[in-house]
């Protein structure tokens, strides 16, 4: 700021400067149209099943790592692999994370559940079936509030039917090797939560919301991760179409979608197949379909399995799962803040904007970093700075903000610093660039150390400026015919002298 104000003081001068405006780009991610399922013929029936892994170190029934991106294969008992003679036992910590998700979405923990196996016939589980909790899951009922703070026009709440446990697949893939399929069984048998909804939505923007809510709470308490893009929160979605006052029509499953804007797209154009269906005459039919992000449309996989295809049937490896009131209460009474309450008492608190509030919620630890950072700070500087700049880049070298190696008492030095003048925002960034390479400094040791800090002499900085002016005669011309190139080298040149 004082090097543009100095630059551009001097130049004034000689020439009658045209200040140049910022230009702000309203930049929105996603439009939603509503018109083919808010006319007044037809109306649309949504409902979900959202698998969210379980942050646990281990599976679920196994001592495997569930960590991510291991070479292929590694990761994979002999309980996994189905050896033989092997037998499940139960991971607890899978347990106490399930029953933490169940109390923050408000719903019945069962004092007993039990595990039922669900017949599977693909390679990526070996055993041949699933265990899962058909029967008896271990919690019932649920809901899920949305509203303004969601981003949602008008309030709803979405009912939960139940959340039970069960094994995740392994990965079926099948463009590497033409004409063949490969399995990785790192994540066969990682533990998953099924969360499934009521048909409750009516629109795929009140869908993409509850998951995005879903989301923030899993990640809030730390039951999940809740990493659409590595696959540890999917969702399939059920989807059906019906005429006003006429009951609900055949619905159609969508299966493994891995983001929210797909999940809606894939919504969108499943509702124009079937309204275009029924409107040629033709009867929907009871299948389960993928979504082709390239084509843009949903596709037949097969026909709809029922419960009588699964199987099901109870796993005779497991004993019921008991719980009692003194454990449901001690989670219960450790569960944080949750999300409506977390963001409602952030702006208030500290009067940052919505967006700013929901960027750190949207990354585990993010909001706690914050308010660790925020301290004798300006809130909202402290905020720019984590969600424009040090999210920004962590980003760029693919750090998870869980892996963040740069401190809040770091940050705040680093903030410290710029908003004293000792040095300019982007001295800042480069000094934070230095501290995710591992540099453990604070801000002002570093600049003390390398002789970062900037020159606060006004006198010293008219010199500097006068003597970047007179040295770059052609420059300034060329300025003089509004060229903002040779302002910028100016400028440039005055960072450099000074």
């Amino acid at each position: 700021m004082i090097i543009k104000t100095f630059v551009t003081t001097y130049l004034k001068k000689t020439c009658n400067e045209r200040f140049i405006s910022k230009i702000k780009r309203n930049v929105t991610f996603y439009q939603y149209s509503t018109h083919l399922y808010k006319s007044n013929k037809w109306e649309t029936i949504i409902g979900l099943e959202v698998h969210a892994q379980l942050n646990s170190k281990t599976k679920l029934f196994s001592s495997s790592s569930t960590s991510f991106n291991e070479p292929v294969n590694t990761n994979v008992s002999v309980i996994d692999a189905a050896f033989p003679g092997t037998l499940p036992q139960l991971n607890t910590k899978c347990v106490e994370l399930a029953v933490a998700a169940s109390l923050a979405l408000s719903g019945n923990v069962q004092l007993v559940s039990s595990f039922d196996r669900k017949q599977y016939f693909y390679p990526d589980l070996p055993p041949g079936y699933q265990i899962t909790q058909h029967y008896a899951p271990i919690s019932l009922g649920g809901k899920i509030f949305l509203n303004q703070l969601d981003g949602l026009e008008y309030d709803t709440m979405v009912r939960i039917k139940q959340i039970q446990l069960e094994q995740d697949t392994g990965k079926s893939i099948h463009d590497i090797v033409p004409g063949m399929t490969l399995i990785d069984l790192n994540r066969a048998g990682t533990g998953l939560i099924e969360i499934v909804t009521e048909p409750d939505m009516r629109t795929s923007k009140e869908a993409g919301l509850t998951v995005k809510k879903l989301q923030s709470i899993l990640r809030t308490i730390g039951s999940s991760d809740g990493n659409m893009e590595e696959g540890s929160l999917r969702c399939d979605v059920n989807v059906s179409v019906h005429e006003h006052e006429t009951p609900y029509g055949t619905r159609c499953e969508i299966k493994n979608l891995n983001s929210i804007k797909f999940l809606m797209a894939a919504i969108d154009v499943e509702i124009e197949r079937q309204i275009k269906e029924l409107e040629n005459g033709n009867k929907i039919v009871q299948e389960t379909r993928g979504f082709d992000v390239l084509k843009n449309k949903t596709f037949r996989l097969r026909t709809k399995e029922t419960a009588t295809d699964y199987r099901y049937m109870p796993e005779p490896d497991l004993s019921p799962l008991i719980l009692n009131k003194d454990y449901i209460t001690r989670i219960s009474n450790n569960l944080p803040e949750l999300p409506d309450d977390l963001k409602t008492r952030i702006m208030k608190q500290y009067g940052i904007p919505l967006h700013d509030v929901i960027v750190l919620m949207n990354e585990t630890g993010g909001v706690k970093y914050f308010e660790e950072a925020v301290k004798n700070r300006n809130p909202q500087h402290v905020s720019n700075w984590i969600t424009h700049e040090l999210f920004g880049l962590l980003h760029a070298r693919n750090i998870k903000f869980s892996q963040n190696p740069v401190s809040a008492l770091q940050l705040g030095s680093v903030i410290d610093c710029v908003d004293n003048g000792d040095i300019t925002g982007k001295v800042g960034k480069k000094i934070i660039e230095k501290m995710i390479s591992g540099d453990s400094r604070l801000a002002s040791i570093i600049i003390q150390d390398e002789g970062l800090r900037q020159l606060s002499d006004i006198n010293e900085l008219e010199k500097i400026c006068k003597n970047v002016i007179l040295q770059n005669p052609e420059q300034v011309i060329h300025y003089f015919c509004f060229d903002i190139y040779f302002l910028n080298l100016l400028k440039t040149l005055f960072c450099y002298c000074s």
